[in-house]
């Protein structure tokens, strides 16, 4: 795992992960968005052979995080979860087991459609809309949240599974998942790699870090 990298908002430090998250260190927060767990066996259900191992890579990535950082809880900013149950979700409650101490945040998102009675069974705190917490606001898609939010705290959002093109010689190009961090909100990359990106639009003064041969970059 590289090392993170450090930018800091509203006087709060945040460690950029290549692995897709931020770890927020006053907060001892690591936050994630998109996991879309369970969606490999979605598209097997469907008879599309998608292998399991996407699933397992993702969830050893997140074993990694957690056991790097030592975070007190998890913050996900929606679709942590695909679709309904499958036996990728029934693995998951395996590692929810092995990691019973780590609270669990969950604003939810559109894909999350499981039983509210599910998520209490495996310990996730469920929150509909958003989560305020010190300097900052959570939700799954910021272009829902009122103004008044949007001009109070900054904001963490995903859902956009935000990309970033980068053109290189004989016009060649890679799409790279990224950090975009506006004025008043930063997206998250997608954390599930079996996810495509979208193309932001960077105003002046945004920050964008790609995630480029696992390393976080400033671009």
């Amino acid at each position: 795992m590289h090392p993170p990298l450090k930018h800091s908002i509203s006087a709060q430090t945040l460690w950029l992960s290549a692995d897709r998250s931020i770890f927020w260190e006053e907060q001892k927060s690591l936050i994630l968005a998109d996991l879309h767990l369970g969606k490999t066996g979605h598209f097997r259900k469907s008879g599309i052979g998608v292998p399991q191992t996407v699933f397992k890579e993702d969830m050893q990535r997140l074993v990694n995080l957690v056991q790097f950082f030592k975070p007190e809880q998890l913050v996900i900013v929606g679709d942590m979860f695909h679709s309904e149950c499958n036996k990728e979700l029934e693995l998951f409650c395996r590692w929810r087991s092995d990691f019973s101490s780590l609270a669990v945040q969950l604003i939810k998102g559109n894909h999350d459609i499981l039983k509210e009675q599910w998520y209490e069974n495996v310990a996730i705190t469920l929150h509909q809309a958003k989560l305020a917490m010190g300097e900052f606001v959570f939700c799954h898609d910021y272009s829902g949240m009122h103004k008044q939010d949007l001009m109070e705290k900054y904001i963490f959002s995903g859902h956009l599974h935000p990309g970033v093109y980068i053109k290189g010689l004989a016009k060649q190009g890679l799409r790279l998942p990224c950090f975009h961090f506006a004025a008043n909100c930063c997206t998250l990359p997608a954390f599930s790699r079996f996810t495509g990106v979208a193309s932001i639009q960077k105003a002046r003064h945004d920050k964008v870090f790609a995630i480029v041969d696992d390393k976080v970059m400033l671009i």
